[in-house]
């Protein structure tokens, strides 16, 4: 008696289309041609001062890059674009992860623009510790503003610098300023210490907070509030908006106990729904009234010129860490004290400093 015959496994392997040798002639040329027709350095400068999006993002690239042989060309940009700066407001806003950072940017975005301005968003995502890879979504986050003329938005990783603030985005800033736009949003990962980095950086440092969340005395006490020339309370809308009125009461108490700022500001609590669209117009009247106070008592230019003295440090530290750990000797002494280090053969300090002693 015959049996009946085997039907086939649902997970048993299928022999696959065997992948081709190499690359066809055509694809070879497509991609050789495609090389070829980079724009260069100076191609790049040209579209960036003509204020054309795809040259800004390919600089910005360049800025962003860690390759040393992208160090040159980044260096000619930012030279460049430097003569050529518009006098830009720069506006840090930060928040813990869910308090609708990128829902108050599109909609303060949108309020901008009507108002014929030109608006940069630098939005930093944080990167994975593990995988260092990053989401990158805040283009998808701010559909109606990426569709704007007026708008530019990057997205950038955090990295592994301080406080998930992207390593250039200082000179990100010079590149979107020479670009034309006059107003620069920083939004950061709101974790860490990302808000000193950015606080460093820009003219008005806007914090976002919710109400009813529990944090108002945690925010009091992380000291952020210290940095903040306003507070903004966002979601107020529905049956959130005697929450957020209460919260506003509690954050001005808050905000007197700190001593007064040396631009004779003082901050302000406001309300806002970002998603309505309420109490928008009112933030950027305060930003605008900010401005007003700080360039009466020269404090804007003070600030600017303490900013540059601290990205000029800044800029030392990171030139000489890239150049340390670039260092052949450096790279190979560092490979040996890794191997020791896992073999319990030594300390951490006795590494750190052989390999510190092969930097000298």
């Amino acid at each position: 008696m015959t049996g009946k015959p085997k039907k086939p496994f649902a997970l048993e392997e299928k022999e696959g289309v065997k992948a081709p040798d190499s690359l066809s002639k055509s694809v070879a040329e497509k991609l050789k041609k495609s090389r070829k027709n980079r724009p260069d350095v100076s191609s790049i400068i040209e579209g960036i001062l003509a204020g054309d999006k795809t040259a800004l993002s390919r600089g910005i690239t360049l800025v962003e890059s860690r390759a040393p042989k992208h160090s040159e060309s980044a260096r000619k940009i930012i030279e460049a674009c430097l003569p050529h700066r518009t006098d830009s407001i720069r506006i840090g806003i930060t928040g813990v992860p869910g308090v609708g950072k990128s829902t108050f940017i599109e909609s303060l975005g949108k309020t901008l623009t009507e108002k014929d301005h030109k608006v940069a968003v630098l939005a930093v995502d944080p990167s994975s510790t593990v995988s260092k890879g990053s989401i990158l979504g805040d283009k998808t986050r701010m559909e109606d503003l990426v569709k704007d003329e007026d708008v530019f938005i990057r997205p950038s990783a955090s990295g592994d610098s301080l406080g998930g603030v992207a390593r250039k985005t200082r000179e990100t800033i010079i590149l979107c300023e020479a670009a034309g736009y006059d107003i620069i949003m920083i939004e950061t990962v709101g974790v860490g210490q990302s808000e000193t980095a950015v606080h460093s950086m820009t003219d008005f440092f806007l914090l976002l907070k919710l109400a009813g969340a529990g944090d108002e005395l945690q925010g009091i006490k992380r000291g952020i509030v210290e940095m903040a020339d306003a507070i903004v309370i966002n979601k107020a809308d529905g049956e959130n908006v005697k929450a957020a009125k209460l919260a506003k009461t509690e954050f001005n108490r808050a905000l007197h106990l700190y001593p007064p700022k040396d631009s004779g500001w003082v901050p302000k609590t406001l309300i806002c729904s970002a998603t309505e669209n309420t109490g928008i117009s009112e933030v950027w009247e305060m930003i605008e009234s900010y401005l007003n106070t700080s360039k009466e008592t020269d404090y804007f230019q003070k600030k600017r010129k303490g900013q540059n003295k601290y990205w000029l440090m800044q800029t030392i530290e990171n030139e000489l860490k890239s150049s340390f750990y670039n260092n052949p000797k450096v790279k190979q002494a560092l490979a040996t004290q890794l191997k020791r280090l896992d073999k319990e053969e030594i300390t951490a300090f006795e590494a750190a400093s052989i390999i510190l002693s092969e930097g000298t």
